[in-house]
């Protein structure tokens, strides 16, 4: 008997034209730094409104050579960077790289990003950047955030397709943003990043960092800076252009499923508290990456997770609150009580079963095992 899940957590949409994009490129004999990149990274910038994109080999990669060419390096004394604590922990430990330290911030009870007041209330003579999280696909208050005069990463690694209130897509203001297209994400490379930016400057720069620090103009040894090996094979950015096509599609069927889930959960959120993630306010658009409910207070939510999985249902625990960690506990000090709204959060988070092409039914199924779990019928 298959150990596999009736209905799994995630699933990505690959079809024939990714097939024939990869086997096109294996063809080619060109697998890296072939034409595919270029081409990947002009049609993905142009889809956010800015001029440049860098592929790169994960959105980690991405924020940290972002973080850099912003000016976040080693070696410039006390650094601070102004983040969220609730967020996959590559955020924080991309300002860890380059010896700065992450300053955590309480994340607002409704949109579970940072807000741009808590940033102002952080923000000291040693910040050198912010870097926003624009968390479960819902947009960030940047425009806020720009009048520090700071520089600033966005971290859209759950956000593509995702709007602000003034209709500009999430990247739209030309900071340097980073997506991320692990399989779960709206779009899939399989693994990969894309930093996008109005920069020239900093486009340039991190196409030589992440490729051992070489220009363009430079011969196969010959570097004129630190750089590491952050590359996109074209094999990927083949895959990323076909994406790109269906990307619309993808999208609408997320929100299509979300909307399901949304009616569906109605009643248990009546009944038993359960929370959802918040509706789309003030002209702001989610792009729907997870579909999220926070179990009632006094719930096991792990002990949830268990039991959704002995009926066949997968999901996880989204997300832990980075501060808690262990090592940065030890590292940097943080303890329990710090950041109340990130860590209710963090302990209630339950990622359900979501991806394009889910069925209603599907989704009738998981609220009914889910509902028997926590009301006992």
């Amino acid at each position: 008997m298959s150990d596999a899940p009736r209905i799994p957590l995630a699933r990505p949409v690959i079809g024939p034209e990714e097939e024939q994009a990869v086997l096109d490129v294996l063809r080619s004999g060109q697998l890296s730094l072939g034409p595919r990149l270029g081409e990947f990274e002009r049609r993905f910038a142009a889809r956010i409104g800015v001029p440049h994109g860098s592929a790169v080999s994960s959105g980690t990669a991405g924020l940290h050579l972002a973080l850099r060419a912003v000016g976040v390096e080693r070696g410039a004394g006390d650094r601070e960077v102004v983040t969220s604590p609730f967020s996959f922990i590559a955020t924080a430990n991309s300002v860890l790289y380059e010896e700065a330290t992450p300053v955590f911030v309480d994340v607002d009870p409704d949109t579970l990003n940072v807000s741009a007041d808590a940033v102002a209330s952080a923000v000291t003579s040693r910040t050198v950047a912010l870097l926003p999280v624009h968390i479960f696909g819902y947009p960030a208050e940047i425009a806020g955030m720009e009048r520090h005069g700071l520089p600033i990463v966005e971290d859209a690694a759950e956000a593509l397709g995702a709007v602000h209130a003034d209709g500009t897509p999430v990247g739209g203001h030309g900071h340097p943003t980073m997506y991320a297209f692990y399989a779960n994400k709206q779009m899939t490379t399989g693994e990969g990043g894309m930093v996008t930016t109005a920069d020239p400057a900093i486009k340039a720069r991190i196409d030589s960092e992440r490729n051992q620090g070489r220009a363009p103009d430079m011969q196969w040894l010959d570097h004129d800076r630190l750089g590491f090996n952050y590359r996109m094979s074209d094999i990927a950015c083949a895959l990323g252009i076909a994406q790109l096509g269906r990307l619309d599609d993808m999208l609408a069927s997320r929100a299509q499923v979300a909307a399901w889930y949304r009616e569906a959960l109605a009643g248990l959120v009546d009944r038993t508290g359960v929370e959802l993630l918040c509706e789309d306010r003030g002209g702001a658009r989610r792009s729907w990456f997870v579909f999220v409910v926070r179990v009632p207070r006094g719930v096991d939510r792990d002990a949830t997770i268990s039991r959704l999985a002995e009926r066949g249902i997968q999901t996880r625990p989204y997300l832990p609150a980075i501060h808690l960690f262990a090592f940065y506990r030890e590292r940097l000090g943080f303890r329990e009580g710090q950041f109340p709204v990130a860590e209710d959060a963090a302990a209630r988070g339950l990622s359900l079963p979501f991806f394009p092409g889910m069925t209603q039914d599907q989704v009738a199924t998981v609220v009914a095992e889910l509902t028997a779990v926590l009301t006992g019928d």
